[in-house]
């Protein structure tokens, strides 16, 4: 199985870029996330760059540039965050974290027949 790498919630933001379209030059990039964020060109390709080195993204070397691509899907990220997260945070305990979430949260009807489903189909 392949290392997924931890990314920050700023990579997050580049990635997600990437992984709706690629492959994909920094200018690119950096006019995707205009409207979202009020980074500078430098700080996304800095943030590109420690993708690269993680390994969450590669580069074909173009005529115009470095065109970056995914190397690990956003479904893998997503596990491994809540991975990460349900063990930092309920010491590895779904239960727990389930728990907290129902009694947090007020639930619809519609979302409780879906949970149903979901644990009788498991």
């Amino acid at each position: 199985m392949q290392d997924i790498p931890q990314i920050s919630d700023a990579e997050w933001l580049v990635m997600k870029v990437l992984w709706n379209e690629s492959p994909l030059g920094s200018s690119d990039v950096v006019n995707a996330l205009k409207g979202t964020t009020d980074w500078k060109p430098k700080t996304i390709k800095t943030l590109l760059s420690r993708l690269v080195t993680k390994n969450a993204l590669s580069y074909d070397a173009g005529s115009r540039g470095y065109l970056y691509y995914p190397l690990v899907s956003e479904n893998e990220c997503a596990k491994e965050e809540a991975r990460s997260f349900l063990g930092r945070v309920y010491n590895g305990s779904l239960n727990l974290l389930v728990k907290n979430f129902i009694e947090n949260k007020e639930l619809s009807v519609e979302e409780i027949e879906e949970l149903k489903k979901l644990l009788e189909d498991k």
